[in-house]
């Protein structure tokens, strides 16, 4: 994925403060602190129902902690991370199927290579967001997923 596509799922510039270009950029700027707004967009960018978006962002940030960065207005490095990588995962998926409403659907819908899970909520992790992705260029490239 580009990194501009996923600085845009975080929120683009807004979020951000300044332009950010490259992988570097990226991670620099993670490494001092995303805004925790990065969260909340990335959630929004996948579930228009509130109840839904604060699972996902529970699910990446634990309910307590994000209370304290919701008044710091900060993440950490790790937490920024992560916030980062489900974006990276919607991303792709909106390129996969060129439309976000349809890479919305195919995110939150459960699906049989992750054990009936939806995309969403494997991709929370390292392990299970590489796992979406394989799909997601299996898709892309025409083979069985």
């Amino acid at each position: 994925m580009q990194v501009q596509e996923i600085v845009n799922v975080m929120g683009g510039r807004a979020t951000f403060g300044r332009t950010v270009a490259t992988p570097m950029d990226l991670q620099r700027r993670i490494g001092e602190g995303v805004a925790v707004d990065a969260l909340d967009r990335v959630a929004r960018h996948v579930y228009a129902d509130p109840a839904a978006r604060r699972m996902l962002m529970n699910r990446i940030v634990p309910e307590g902690t994000l209370k304290r960065r919701l008044r710091e207005g900060r993440l950490t490095p790790a937490e920024g991370e992560r916030t980062a990588r489900v974006a990276n995962v919607i991303a792709h998926a909106e390129y996969v199927w060129r439309n976000v409403e349809d890479a919305r659907q195919w995110l939150t819908t459960p699906h049989p290579e992750l054990a009936d899970r939806a995309p969403i909520e494997v991709a929370v992790d390292e392990f299970g967001a590489r796992h979406v992705e394989d799909i997601l260029d299996a898709i892309l490239h025409g083979l069985p997923a």
